[in-house]
């Protein structure tokens, strides 16, 4: 029997048709990808759109979205469209690497994600959640979209850097912010072909903070040499230089050292933004997550993860309804059958949203509610394993999920024991698609002591 009536949280306007190829130009879906999706978008299985000469598959049934993640993975890679997009902020790190270069990145950072290497990281994150309450008022209204990145940005900080000053000024934060608005923006002149182009304020901004967090990282890299230091980034420097010769070696350092400072931080920060907002609006629910927080955090704080099944649900379900990486891009290297008909040719694009399938009404019940029982023990058997990808899947999984869930969970816990959250009167989010998927100028919420 359900505790809590069913929230519906925000999502943006949906038209009853498809739109034209200009409003996927110059429309709201060029300034935002989740916006502008269309009611049919939701109950179709797929759509093949073509946008100036270049092919896009748009599958959203869980079958067609395995057959590309996993299936067949090695016909497709991630678009060279995208690439470039992306290669002058992060090079050649471990999101855009493919082939050897790929399997040789993967298999040095994996073993830095791998349960027992997380599990060591949550006394880190534990005081990282202390330290960034000590500034909240007793009472009052906080941006937790803010807060979550300040709190997210230091713990993997320390995590990567030992907490370099450096890289956590409010000049950097301000930086990457910008940069990671410019690079997630879809634009014509990527749809061109042209993604180098740097046209209005927004991009121009954008490259300015590209180039002072790629400046920032290469002084920390060379400061350091090939023997790296005793963190993260340590041990990934060592890795390179004991692999490739020293000049790739560096370059290939400062490459993950952007990815996973960038990725590192704002996938959870965006989690713990989303959840904080769920939560404020259903009292009950936090309620019980609230008591759960508090009895688990009497115990080993190494294992404070596996005391907290119900925030785990929550976090599922926050997860699905705003996906950190609301789309995957892949580019077909042959011809390739998705089923029920659906060709694609070499060359052409495989476009996956997750955002859409997590919400799609022959794939969920009531799919725009919020209900952490979808994720209640024992539920697993009754999804499709390719229905819900917040990470990925197949091959090129997000090697950071479990540490970005563990993570969410370990703040969340905090937080919630010490804090109560209820929403701003006639505040409603605005959920936004650069690179992933943010509240759009903030979040804010109402706080108060929990004795109150």
């Amino acid at each position: 029997m359900r505790e809590a009536p069913l929230f519906v949280p925000c999502h943006p306007p949906r038209p009853a048709r498809y739109g034209g190829l200009w409003r996927s130009l110059v429309g709201s879906h060029a300034r935002n990808g989740v916006a502008g999706w269309s009611e049919l978008a939701f109950t179709d299985w797929y759509v093949r759109r073509n946008l100036l000469g270049r092919i896009i598959h748009i599958p959203r049934h869980p079958d067609a979205v395995q057959r590309v993640l996993l299936d067949n993975a090695a016909n497709y890679r991630r678009p060279r469209i995208v690439k470039r997009i992306f290669a002058p902020f992060i090079g050649e790190g471990l999101f855009t690497a493919e082939g050897d270069l790929w399997r040789t990145e993967r298999r040095l950072v994996a073993a830095s994600f791998a349960p027992a290497a997380v599990t060591r990281l949550t006394g880190l994150m534990a005081a990282g959640a202390e330290r960034q309450m000590a500034h909240w008022p007793g009472e009052g209204t906080i941006d937790i979209a803010g807060v979550a990145t300040e709190t997210t940005l230091r713990i993997i900080a320390d995590a990567l850097f030992s907490g370099n000053p450096r890289i956590l000024t409010p000049e950097a934060v301000s930086h990457i912010e910008a940069a990671l608005v410019a690079v997630g923006r879809i634009r014509v002149a990527a749809l061109l072909g042209f993604p180098e182009l740097r046209i209005g304020r927004v991009a121009q901004r954008g490259e300015v903070g590209r180039r002072y967090l790629r400046a920032t990282l290469t002084r920390i890299v060379r400061e350091r040499g090939p023997e790296g230091g005793d963190d993260f980034m340590g041990g990934l420097i060592r890795e390179l230089h004991a692999r490739f010769p020293p000049d790739q070696a560096e370059a290939l350092a400062i490459d993950n050292a952007a990815t996973f400072y960038v990725a590192g931080h704002e996938t959870t920060a965006n989690a713990l933004a989303w959840s904080v907002y769920l939560l404020s609006n259903l009292p009950e629910v936090q309620d019980r997550a609230r008591a759960e927080a508090q009895a688990a955090l009497a115990g080993d704080p190494e294992t404070l993860p596996d005391r907290l099944p119900y925030l785990r649900q929550l976090i599922d379900e926050t997860l699905r309804l705003y996906p950190p990486a609301p789309r995957i891009e892949r580019e077909a290297l042959g011809d390739d059958d998705l089923g029920d008909g659906i060709r694609v040719r070499r060359g052409e694009h495989v476009s996956i949203w997750p955002w859409v399938i997590h919400r799609h009404r022959k794939l969920w019940e009531n799919p725009d509610a919020f209900d952490p029982d979808r994720f209640a023990p024992g539920t697993e058997a009754r999804r499709h394993r390719f229905q819900y990808i917040p990470f990925g899947g197949g091959p090129r999984i997000c090697v950071g999920a479990r540490f970005a869930m563990v993570e969410a969970q370990v703040v969340l816990a905090h937080w919630l024991a010490a804090r109560r959250f209820a929403p701003v009167p006639g505040f409603i989010p605005d959920p936004v698609a650069t690179v992933t998927l943010r509240p759009q100028g903030g979040l804010p919420v109402r706080i108060a002591p929990v004795n109150l």
